[in-house]
């Protein structure tokens, strides 16, 4: 999948970092994977389940805001089946091949790797049905972006689904409402957040 807008800014990212911090940075995203892969850990966190819970079903377009080395990105792309698709969005270059290497090692065709900060994808505007962030304790491009990025591509109705981490449940209820979104419930840690109706004030 092509991305101009993913390229430009994976391009302003790697000119932001110096040698010892992309060292850095590998470094920590090669531990992540080592933990993601590990297969004790879907006995503890389950995917499926997570995903279900934040409102994936079949024939969705899903955008996946910090994919990671993949963990939830294989099984949303199983949940939403051949008419749905998943796009994985990560500004990290390591994550985006390992997603890569998964989905020809699986045979999926349904997932759409971006090297991107989830606060400029690049997508159109109205072209996903629901958005999910897990397990994210820091989000590149802050948050407030990230959330109104993901307001402008979201199709009216759709779904804001954010795995809580830390911090105040509170205050990040009324970080995403300041973005346009409604509070619709909650599943176990995972926050549902829709669409408002009305303007952003």
């Amino acid at each position: 999948m092509k991305n101009k807008g993913g390229k430009e800014m994976s391009n302003r990212i790697k000119k932001r970092y110096s040698r010892s911090d992309r060292h850095m940075s590998n470094f920590s995203f090669k531990i992540i994977s080592l933990m993601h892969d590990n297969p004790l850990l879907p006995i503890f966190r389950n995917p499926q389940r997570l995903l279900k819970a934040a409102g994936l079903k079949p024939g969705q377009k899903v955008m996946e805001v910090g994919c990671g080395p993949g963990f939830f990105t294989i099984p949303a792309a199983k949940i939403v089946g051949e008419g749905g698709f998943v796009y994985a969005v990560d500004v990290h270059p390591l994550a985006i091949e390992r997603v890569k290497e998964k989905i020809v090692r699986e045979g999926i065709k349904n997932v759409g790797p971006i090297l991107a900060n989830a606060s400029d994808t690049g997508l159109p505007d109205r072209s996903i049905d629901l958005a999910f962030l897990f397990g994210l304790r820091y989000i590149a491009g802050g948050l407030e972006n990230v959330i109104a990025e993901t307001h402008r591509i979201l199709k009216p109705g759709g779904v804001l689904s954010f795995e809580k981490t830390r911090g105040s449940e509170k205050k990040l209820s009324e970080e995403v409402e300041r973005g346009g979104f409604i509070y619709s419930g909650k599943q176990a840690r995972i926050f549902l957040f829709i669409i408002s109706p009305y303007p952003i004030l």
